[in-house]
């Protein structure tokens, strides 16, 4: 079976128990996603598939055959960092790190439903445009938790790359 990380074909061919988080660290070597809990609870192991943000402590990587899967190796390096990325940097949005991997990926995803005009919970107008409020990206980015309660500068590096993509349309 093949899968498809970051764009790249990497051959699978182990145990098919393997969780999705454990192929990407230990049999790719994508070790930036971590290993929160091991539950689902936490969203530190957040990547995406198919551009939706999924657990990957939670799934098999059996089952991402066919499907796009993008870690934090995937959204930006260093070098060339993504809009989101930068904003953490200049916000101090990621304090001690550990989680901001799944923030980021889940971050990414949150801003393309968003802008899919996917509702949550705390919308207002069900069938208008969605505003990511402070309230929204709160309510969105509920099931990625921080230690280090970083929570007001992960929403307002959010604010800003929303800002930096909306300006480049």
């Amino acid at each position: 079976m093949s899968l498809t990380i970051n764009g790249q074909s990497y051959e699978f061919d182990g145990d098919p128990r393997t969780s999705l988080l454990d192929y990407l660290r230990d049999g790719c070597g994508l070790t930036g996603t971590k290993k929160g809990c091991d539950h689902g609870q936490c969203g530190a192991c957040t990547v995406l598939v198919n551009g939706q943000r999924v657990n990957s402590c939670l799934t098999l990587a059996i089952m991402q055959d066919g499907h796009a899967v993008t870690t934090i190796e995937g959204i930006g390096t260093l070098e060339a960092m993504d809009p989101l990325q930068a904003a953490f940097v200049k916000h101090d949005g990621y304090q001690c790190g550990y989680c901001t991997p799944g923030q980021i990926c889940s971050a990414k995803a949150m801003m393309a439903e968003a802008e899919n005009g996917w509702a949550s919970f705390v919308t207002d107008d069900l069938e208008g445009e969605v505003v990511l409020t402070d309230e929204e990206i709160r309510e969105r980015m509920s099931g990625n938790l921080c230690r280090c309660g970083a929570y007001s500068n992960i929403i307002d590096a959010i604010k800003e790359a929303m800002t930096q993509q909306q300006e480049a349309r």
